[in-house]
């Protein structure tokens, strides 16, 4: 995606957030002139996405006195209200909506760029990493690479955020760290590699209409079947295939998440279409069979995505190098 086109007055500190050497001997904030400094940009970005004075205070530490007086300069130096009060609540102005994201990219890129280190001690590190995965991501990949984690890396954290519509925005934002994502589903703004091929079978109860035998195309069309349907409205990867196939199911049931699929399916004549070492898994504690499917879905090519500008960030490229070593091991089980 990039970053987005700024507004003019906005154009004017970029220009001047690039040339930055960084704060001075006395310790005091990066300036842009004898109006704005960083410190008043952070109060900008929190303002425009809390649209609250009093949360921007907190995210901040400071008193909510002090974050008024910073909307006030920040008001005085755009000509513009930024924050209005519309009933009870406190809504964008059109210039301050254009802003949001352009601020955002900006100190995301001066953080990276002050933050970047060659160097990154994994037996010492306390580092907390922010990862965008599906349910199926944290049930059949993260298991093994937290477990190694663990042993090289004792201290480290690791916070999983829920799948979005758009994952590229947390990414551009610095909202997560990585993305595990169908490669499908990546942008072509940054770097991405496919660590993982997956492929698609059958379920159904163990004990039902299904129990024993092949599952036939006409099987598959007249059958109910349960389906995970994302939050956000768009389609899974699977149900993209079967679209392009044009098979249509009958859907009886559909659910948020892969992992509640095979409890859904057990006990009834529904099959559902699931990742094979998902479904694997949970053959070992539910009874449910695995069946392949009647139509061949090319295989989901499960990838890892960071931003441009985290290349060179070696905590990064350690925990992908991770991914790497346990993703290859997944490989030669099945």
């Amino acid at each position: 995606m990039g970053f987005l086109r700024a507004p003019l007055a906005l154009e004017k500190l970029i220009v001047n957030i690039l040339h930055i050497d960084g704060i001075n001997n006395e310790g005091c904030p990066m300036r842009f002139n004898n109006r704005l400094d960083l410190n008043l940009l952070v109060a900008l970005d929190h303002l425009l996405n809390l649209k609250s004075v009093s949360g921007a205070a907190e995210k901040m530490n400071v008193t909510q006195p002090t974050m008024s007086s910073a909307l006030q300069r920040l008001r005085d130096y755009f000509e513009d209200d930024l924050l209005v009060k519309i009933g009870r609540r406190m809504e964008l102005t059109p210039r301050a909506e254009s802003m949001k994201d352009s601020v955002r990219d900006l100190l995301v890129r001066v953080e990276w760029t002050i933050d970047s280190t060659s160097q990154f001690d994994p037996a010492n590190s306390a580092r907390c990493f922010n990862i965008l995965a599906s349910d199926y991501t944290l049930a059949v990949v993260a298991p093994p690479i937290l477990a190694r984690c663990a042993r090289l890396a004792p201290q480290v954290r690791f916070q999983f955020h829920h799948q979005v519509q758009s994952p590229e925005r947390l990414l551009e934002r610095g909202d997560v760290d990585l993305l595990i994502i169908p490669h499908e589903f990546t942008s072509r703004q940054n770097p991405s590699e496919v660590v993982l091929e997956e492929e698609f079978q059958a379920i159904a109860w163990s004990e039902g209409k299904y129990a024993t035998g092949d599952l036939t195309l006409e099987d598959f069309n007249a059958a109910s079947h349960v389906v995970m349907q994302p939050a956000f409205g768009t389609q899974s990867l699977e149900s993209r295939c079967f679209d392009e196939l044009g098979i249509r199911r009958q859907i009886d049931v559909t659910t948020y998440n892969f992992t509640t699929i095979p409890y859904l399916v057990a006990g009834t004549d529904r099959i559902a279409t699931l990742h094979c070492r998902l479904a694997l898994l949970a053959s070992k504690v539910l009874p449910i069979r695995v069946i392949p499917l009647p139509v061949q879905l090319p295989p989901m090519r499960q990838a890892v995505q960071w931003h441009r500008y985290r290349s060179s960030d070696a905590g990064l490229m350690w925990l992908l190098e991770q991914i790497r070593i346990e993703t290859q091991l997944l490989r030669s089980e099945v």
